[in-house]
Formats: C-alpha cells, sequence, structure tokens
C-alpha cells in the first residue's frame, strides 16, 4: 500500500525498513501523522454491538462526516494484544460487498483496502465474527487523505468487541467438531413467531402472511442445510420463495446415515395470533453422539425469499453432555435466489444466484426492515429446544442436577400409536370422574366412536380406554397444578408519546391431570410511558366497520374489523388510537378425514427434446368420496433438463464497400461483416465475413491528347526516372508512410498508407506527382 509507506513526516522510518519481512506488520507500522480527536471519521459495527456472537456476520461501515472525504483506506481486525506479523493473529473474515469499491489488499490478504483512489465518503464491508474461544477482537481502520494517514489506536477509528457469554446455561458451542457424549437424548423445539403488524408495522401484508411449514432435521457434521455465506440448495429455495417443504424433504432423506430425524411442523396462518388462541408449534427429535447438530428453516411469507431458522445448532457440550435448554431470537435472512426488497415484490430471480446472508437495516430504503440509523432489526421469532429425555448410559463429566433427574423421569417415551391408517375415529372424550371416591384405588373411563373402517379385513382396535386412579387429594402429585411455560418478552408500548400499554404471554405446556381448567393467567398487561414530555397525540376516526368473515371454516378461528383515520394529529405524528380489532370466532367441530393415496408413478417425459422443459407425476385418490373432500395434491410439476438446443451462427449485415485499392486501373473493393453468435452445440456454422470484388476506375495515362502533353511526357521519361528528372525537372516523393491502424479490431476492417510529394519542381503540377493512397483489408477474423 505504497501511499501509506511514503507519507512525509511519518515516524520511526528506520524501524519500518528493518521489520518489513512481517506478515502485515508494514501495514500497521504505517501510521503517518496522527491527529489525536479527529472525530470526522468513524468506524462503525451494525447494532453497535458491545459483543460478538461467534460465527455471526455483521455489516461494517467506514464513513467520514460532511463535508470531509478520504481517498483511501484499510481495514483490519486483529485478535485482542496481537501484533499482526502472522496469519493466526488476525480474526474472522471480511466479505467484500463492492468489488468497484472495495478489495482484500494484494500484500496483506487480510485487509480490506480501496480498489481505486478517489474520493468517497463511505465504504461498506461484511465481516464474519471468529469461531467461539477467540476471546476479544479489535476492529481498526486507517484512513487516506491526501498524503496524511489518520489511524487511531482509540476511538471512532477502533471497535473493541469480545465474545458474546452464553445467556441459557448449557448452550451449545457452534460447532463442536466432535462430540463426546454418550447415549441419545430427545429435545422438544417450539417455534414463537413475533412477526405481526404490532411488532414489525411497516409495510405489514395484511391479508397473507404466514409462517411456512417448517422442515429440518438433527444430522452430523457431514451434512449442512444452509449455512451463511454458503449457497441455497434447489430444497432451500423452493422453501425460501414458495414456502414447499417437499424438495426440501426429500433432499434431507437422501443424506441416509448423515440424518437422525427429520423435523416437521404444519404452517401458520396467519403468521400471529395470541398463545391462548393457537399454541405454539412444536416437533421432537434425537440427537446422538454422531448426529448431534439441529438445524431447520421456514419462511417468512409473503416475501422474496427471506426465512428464519437455525443453522447446525450442536446439542452436545463440551462436558461429554446434551445441553438442557437452548433459546434463539431470530432475524430473517436472505436466500440469494431472488432479488426483491420489499415484502410483496414480484418475482426476479437473482442471476448468478448470491450467497446466504443475514438480512440488515441499511439493505434497501424500501425494506421493511429499514433503518436509516442502522439499528439492529427487531427479532421477528424466538426458538426454544428443550432436552426432554435420555436414554442409555449417559458419560457427561458434571454430575447430574435435580433438574436433569426431574426431567428424565417426567418425560418417559409414550408408546407408539399403533392405530391402523384405515380406522377413521372420534376425537378420545374427557376422561370421567374415578370409581373411587376414597384413596381407595378405582378406575376411569375416556371413549371414542368409530366413523369409518376403510379396509374391513384389517380389524379396528378398541373404542376404550381405561387408567388408575384414586380419589380427590390422594394424589401424590396436586392434579389440579397446571405446568406453564416463561413469559414471552413484553411487547412495545402502544403509544409513541405518553402513556400506554404493553403485553406479554405464557403458555399452558402441561393440564391438570383431574382434567380440569387451567386458571393460572396467560396475559399479563402494564403500562408503559414513551417520552414524557410529549404531548400525547390527538385524531378523528370513523365508526368501526363490519366483521369479517371468520377466518376457519371449522373449529377455533379469528375474525377482525377496521376503521380508518379521519383526520391525523394537528403536529403530524402516528396517531394512536386503535384501528383494528381481533376477536376469536367458533364454527362447527372439524372432522378431519385423511386420504387414502396410491403411491406416485413414475415422472411423465420431459416435455421438450431439448434445453429447459417441464414434468409431471400423478397419485390417485383411493378413499371413498362420501368421507369427505381430500386436500392433497394429486400431481406434482417439476423442472426438467435436457442437453442444450442446437444455436445457429448469427452475422450482422454487410458493411458498405470501400474505396478501390487503385487510383487508376484494376484493383478491388471490400466489405465486411460481424459474428454477432457463434455456433454452439452442433448448430449451423459461420458463413464468410469478408468479400472481394473487382474495380476499375480508368484506364492509367500512356499516351494522348492535347491537354495531357506534360503528363505524356512524364511517362516516357518514367524509365530513367531518376536521371531525367534531375535534367527535365519533375517531383521527387517519399517513402510510403506505415500502415494506419485497423478500423476494426475483428469482424473486417480497412488499413490504407500514403506517399506524398517531397519535392516539387517545375512540372510539379504533373498528375503523377500527385499523393498517392493505397487500400488493404486487416482484422478479418470474427468477434
Amino acid at each position: 500500500y505504497k501511499v501509506k509507506n511514503e507519507v512525509p513526516g511519518s515516524s520511526e522510518p528506520s524501524e519500518r525498513a528493518g521489520k518489513s519481512d512481517g506478515y502485515c506488520s508494514r501495514i500497521l507500522r504505517a501510521q503517518g501523522t496522527r491527529n489525536e480527536g479527529y472525530n470526522e471519521f468513524r468506524l462503525r459495527v451494525e447494532g453497535d454491538p458491545e459483543n460478538y456472537q461467534p460465527g455471526s456476520t455483521y455489516r461494517v461501515t467506514l464513513y467520514a462526516s460532511s463535508p470531509a472525504y478520504f481517498r483511501g483506506f484499510t481495514l483490519i481486525a486483529l485478535r485482542e494484544g496481537r501484533e499482526g506479523d502472522k496469519e493466526e493473529d488476525y480474526a474472522g473474515n471480511f466479505q467484500i460487498i463492492d468489488e468497484e469499491d472495495t478489495q482484500f489488499m494484494i500484500n496483506c490478504p487480510p485487509a480490506v483496502t480501496e480498489s481505486t483512489p478517489r474520493r468517497r465518503t463511505r465504504i461498506q464491508v461484511f465481516w464474519t465474527a471468529p469461531p467461539s474461544s477467540s476471546g476479544c477482537v479489535t476492529l481498526k481502520a486507517s484512513i487516506v487523505q491526501k498524503r496524511i494517514i489518520y489511524f487511531q489506536d482509540e476511538g471512532s477509528l477502533t471497535k473493541r468487541m469480545c465474545e458474546k457469554e452464553s445467556l441459557y446455561g448449557e448452550t451449545t458451542e457452534k460447532p463442536l467438531l466432535d462430540c463426546c457424549a454418550c447415549g441419545t437424548a430427545k429435545y422438544r423445539v417450539t417455534f414463537y413467531g413475533n412477526w405481526s403488524e404490532k411488532v414489525h408495522p411497516k409495510d405489514y401484508p395484511r391479508r397473507a402472511n404466514h409462517w411456512s411449514a417448517i422442515i429440518g432435521a438433527s444430522h452430523s457434521k457431514n451434512y449442512v442445510l444452509w449455512e451463511y455465506g454458503g449457497y441455497a440448495s434447489e430444497g432451500i429455495k423452493k422453501v425460501a420463495e414458495l414456502g414447499s417443504p417437499v424438495s426440501m424433504e426429500e433432499e434431507i432423506r437422501q443424506k441416509g446415515d448423515d440424518v437422525l430425524t427429520v423435523i416437521k411442523m404444519k404452517a401458520q396462518w396467519p403468521a400471529w395470533q395470541p398463545l391462548n388462541v393457537r399454541a405454539a408449534p412444536s416437533a421432537e427429535f434425537s440427537v446422538d453422539r454422531t448426529r448431534h447438530l439441529m438445524s431447520f428453516l421456514t419462511m417468512l411469507g409473503p416475501s422474496p425469499d427471506w426465512n428464519v431458522g437455525l443453522s447446525a445448532e450442536d446439542l452436545c457440550t463440551k462436558e461429554c453432555g446434551w445441553a438442557q435448554r437452548v433459546v434463539q431470537d431470530m432475524i430473517p435472512w436472505d436466500a440469494g435466489t431472488d432479488n426483491g426488497v420489499t415484502y410483496e415484490s414480484p418475482n426476479k430471480p437473482t442471476v448468478p444466484q448470491e450467497k446466504i446472508r443475514p438480512l440488515t437495516s441499511l439493505d434497501h430504503p424500501q425494506s421493511p426492515f429499514y433503518d436509516p440509523e442502522g439499528g439492529a432489526i427487531t427479532p421477528v421469532a424466538r426458538v426454544v429446544v428443550e432436552r426432554i429425555a435420555r436414554k442409555g448410559e449417559q458419560c457427561n463429566v458434571v454430575p447430574d442436577n435435580v433438574d436433569d433427574i426431574v426431567a428424565d423421569i417426567a418425560q418417559e417415551e409414550k408408546e407408539e400409536d399403533d392405530t391402523p391408517e384405515t380406522c377413521i375415529y372420534s376425537n378420545w372424550s374427557p376422561w370421567s370422574a374415578c370409581s373411587s371416591a376414597t384413596c381407595d384405588k378405582g378406575k376411569r373411563m375416556r371413549q371414542r366412536m368409530l366413523k369409518a373402517q376403510l379396509d374391513l379385513s384389517v380389524p379396528c382396535p378398541h373404542t376404550q380406554d381405561f387408567e388408575p386412579c384414586m380419589g380427590p387429594g390422594c394424589s401424590d402429585e396436586e392434579g389440579s397444578t397446571c405446568t406453564m411455560s416463561e413469559w414471552i418478552t413484553w411487547s412495545p408500548c402502544s403509544m409513541s408519546c405518553g402513556m400506554g400499554l404493553r403485553s406479554r404471554e405464557r403458555y399452558v405446556k402441561q393440564f391438570p391431570d383431574d382434567g380440569s381448567v387451567c386458571t393460572l393467567p396467560t396475559e399479563e398487561n402494564e403500562k408503559c410511558i414513551v417520552n414524557e414530555e410529549c404531548t400525547p397525540n390527538s385524531c378523528l376516526v370513523t365508526e368501526w366497520g363490519e366483521w369479517d368473515s371468520c377466518s376457519a371454516t371449522c373449529g377455533l378461528g379469528m375474525k377482525r374489523r377496521e376503521r380508518m383515520v379521519k383526520m391525523p394529529p394537528p403536529d403530524g405524528s402516528i396517531c394512536g388510537a386503535e384501528v383494528l380489532e381481533v376477536e376469536k370466532c367458533m364454527m362447527p367441530e372439524c372432522h378431519t378425514i385423511p386420504c387414502m393415496l396410491s403411491p406416485w408413478s413414475d415422472w411423465s417425459d420431459c416435455s421438450v427434446t431439448c434445453g429447459k422443459g417441464m414434468r409431471t407425476r400423478q397419485r390417485v385418490l383411493k378413499s371413498p368420496v362420501e368421507l369427505g373432500e381430500c386436500t392433497e395434491d394429486l400431481e406434482q410439476v417439476e423442472k426438467c433438463m435436457l442437453p442444450e438446443c442446437p444455436t445457429d451462427c448469427m452475422v450482422s449485415e454487410w458493411t458498405e464497400w470501400s474505396e478501390c485499392n487503385k487510383s487508376c486501373g484494376k484493383g478491388h473493393m471490400i466489405r465486411t461483416r460481424m459474428v454477432k453468435l457463434e455456433p454452439q452445440f452442433g448448430g449451423d456454422s459461420c458463413p464468410e465475413t469478408v468479400q472481394r470484388k473487382k474495380c476499375k476506375i480508368r484506364k492509367c495515362n500512356r499516351g494522348g491528347g492535347q491537354g495531357q502533353v506534360n503528363s505524356d511526357e512524364k511517362k516516357r521519361r518514367k524509365e530513367a526516372r531518376e536521371k531525367r528528372r534531375s535534367k527535365q525537372g519533375g517531383c521527387k516523393m517519399r517513402p510510403w508512410s506505415s500502415w494506419t491502424d485497423c478500423t476494426k479490431l475483428c469482424g473486417g476492417g480497412i488499413q490504407e498508407r500514403l506517399m506524398t510529394a517531397k519535392k516539387r519542381l517545375k512540372s510539379a503540377q504533373l498528375p503523377s506527382c500527385k499523393d498517392r493512397k493505397e487500400i488493404r483489408a486487416c482484422n478479418v477474423y470474427p468477434c
């Protein structure tokens, strides 16, 4: 980086020369003139975090406050206490965002510098934090303005961050390459969506908001479902753009022994509902020593290709045990397959495909997550992974605590339901009262009804179920006790000015054994104050509109009504009145009838004979129509690719004919045309690109009339020109000039050269003393 090494007044020149063999030490010592307290330049990490999450990616911005600017810069990330003399002194990895603005330094690859020196006020790069146990990191920038370098060890051009400590006990470090735990563990993953109009109001899609079906797996280190900096597979693309998990599940199942459990949860329409209306979706999965990582994803819809999820979450601890609980707040990430910037942007494929990256608040002004200050995006979801059981001999170094033992005892695995698919039942009725009113053992019963038997050759099991019980107050555990989840974080305040309300929720994890109603609250509200000194805004609103129809056709759903703002507050602020009301609605009981389907047929032939086409496959509905409508797909369509279609050569139109290459007598003219597209995949070859034809302007003078006496005399003297020219007069010609540059770089052009008179005598007016010109073809090969 020559500018830095040639700065006048730079201190310690002999030391720099003596230590120039260090890895990047010359860059670090080329500090030049310092200006203490100079704060017109600033280095900022998006969200201004004090700590970094190992493996997470951050946007780093270097900018100058107006009217300042800079021409060049250097940006590095060093481990604390390191000098930068060795490659291992550097922490994390930078990623270039704009190659026209930034590049990696040639003589110091971990550093980022400018692509071309010019006036600029801002540059941005991504920085991926180092893995766990890397300690504290210092990001440093140097600024080149004319011939002065500003390089601050403290202040606005330096950012120090340390590794973020775990907040949830035995959470994992990503990723442990090898697991030393024994036995297996069973987990429950629960997904709490927090993407709502209340929390993310900008351009929130009211009509179609949803989370797609969740798809994932517990797997080994040899399989990567998705990761930041990687490319989305076809399965990831289908989830990210269409919300379809089908291809992703096929990809997962093809991994064989690298996958232990496929994780699936249903889609959620709408994206958010109170937890006392709709329980948070959850799924159970297992891990073992080989397959101890867990990954999943779900699409945030509608969106171009935005998702949330976990990537390779390691549930094996360093102490050779299984993590008891992992909690992660989630921000959306971009799959790199669509260029949209808003929720409902039209489809615009990203070509070429880009790498998976987290969304940021500075991506685009039209983005619903945009923040001109570059603040952190409010999480759209939270995922909780809880260990519910362990099997087999354990070998954890740290002894089990009481919570570990209780969790294992309380969550004995239930026997698998052996009900045949051909037997259609109603739901179980509530348990009856115990047959014993005392502390003697009795029985209680529940029933279900056989609604349909699709295959008479397959018997349907019992419709009654019994279990032992005792009279009230005799159970070892209090039967009326509810087990509740932890409270979800408080919602934002309902008012942007003055006093408002905020709320938080929790859900029932386990209802009382005696079947009684859980009376503990699932929602809490409290007052909140935003900006005490402001005057609460006032606005006029219309009457409430009619209620919408219920969102469900059967069972529990939601309905809503709206009203409009007639007059906004005079100060231009946001109206604080509620304009949307939502409440529960109950429809007739749902009767879900499973579909009996045949296996999928083989894929049809591709719809084209070459290039890209489509193919289909079908299956048949086998269950009787009387049982109800089946909503499963009976046909699938996917893309197919055959060898590319032949492409013939394409050429441009002919150019105009050139001038004749002779000034008298016989000569030739040429014309050319360019190759616009070379033949591909066996297409027709290219025709000729240069044509010549004869030309004859006039006969060269060899004798003649009265008006050409002098010319005839010159022609007669031509054989002894040099001798006669000195005696009888005439002209001397200069040698031929060099050929001019070709008029075209390819596809056929023209060159010419000249011969001019060097000395004109008395006979200078003769035609033979005129300047001469020759023309020839050049660069006739195709473009």
